[in-house]
């Protein structure tokens, strides 16, 4: 056997995986706010879990709160809650040095991971031969892609825009996630303010400068124009996570 075909195989059995399936992957699943990513993930690891195979879930800045999943359905589960500082690849091996098993990876809010994060996903598949599933928005409220988003176009085997229709105000397609500050389209801004489109929050700018920050998701024509529709000066039905 080649040597690059006895890592592999040592990668399965240190796993718990006696298959040697040499064909791992690395998919990203996208869409604006609304599209069930959440649900497909938990529904992912649903089926997996009853065909036997065991996971690890891990999501960043969930809107339920740290260390969960949860999906606008009501669906949920426990998660390991990842920072700047999370080595991926060591949370697998650190399953493995206890023992258990991990045969894939499933990493919801993606898109608030780093590039080194990115970069660890695609070692465990190639490396390890873990599947990894990603999910997560491709833009943020600028229309501009998260840096790990970004780094998963690159480099995923599969991107799948998810297909659940989200629509705009006016009935088209929704693409965009407008930020909505003090009831206009914010054009600048920190990439990453969490906030709820149910029920405003404030978020101090300057000290006598508090805003009012929600989330939209609009076409384009009208993210561009800035135009919330008619009820404008109502609370939205998505968050941004």
């Amino acid at each position: 056997m080649a040597p690059e075909h006895d890592d592999v195989a040592l990668a399965c059995a240190v796993s718990g995986d006696g298959r040697l399936r040499s064909g791992a992957a690395l998919k990203f699943f996208h869409g604006p706010m609304g599209a069930g990513k959440s649900t497909l993930a938990l529904q992912i690891d649903h089926n997996h879990a009853r065909q036997g195979r065991v996971g690890l879930v891990v999501t960043r800045l969930d809107r339920a709160g740290p260390g969960w999943i949860s999906s606008r359905i009501g669906l949920g589960r426990a998660a390991e809650e990842i920072t700047d500082e999370t080595d991926l690849r060591e949370l697998v091996r650190d399953r493995w040095a206890d023992g258990g098993r991990v045969d894939y990876v499933i990493c919801d809010e993606v898109h608030f991971y780093t590039e080194a994060h990115v970069e660890q996903l695609a070692e465990l598949v190639d490396g390890s031969d873990v599947d990894v599933y990603a999910f997560g928005l491709a833009t943020d409220f600028r229309t501009r892609m998260f840096p790990a988003a970004k780094r998963l176009f690159e480099l995923s085997d599969e991107l799948v825009r998810l297909q659940v229709e989200v629509l705009c105000w006016c009935g088209r397609p929704g693409l965009l996630n407008a930020r909505v500050e003090d009831g206009v389209v914010s054009r600048e801004g920190a990439q990453f303010v969490v906030g709820d489109t149910d029920d405003a929050v404030e978020t101090p700018l300057t000290p006598a400068e508090p805003a009012e920050i929600r989330y939209q998701v609009l076409c384009r024509r009208h993210h561009r124009a800035g135009d919330l529709g008619p009820t404008a000066n109502l609370a939205g039905q998505l968050r941004l996570v």
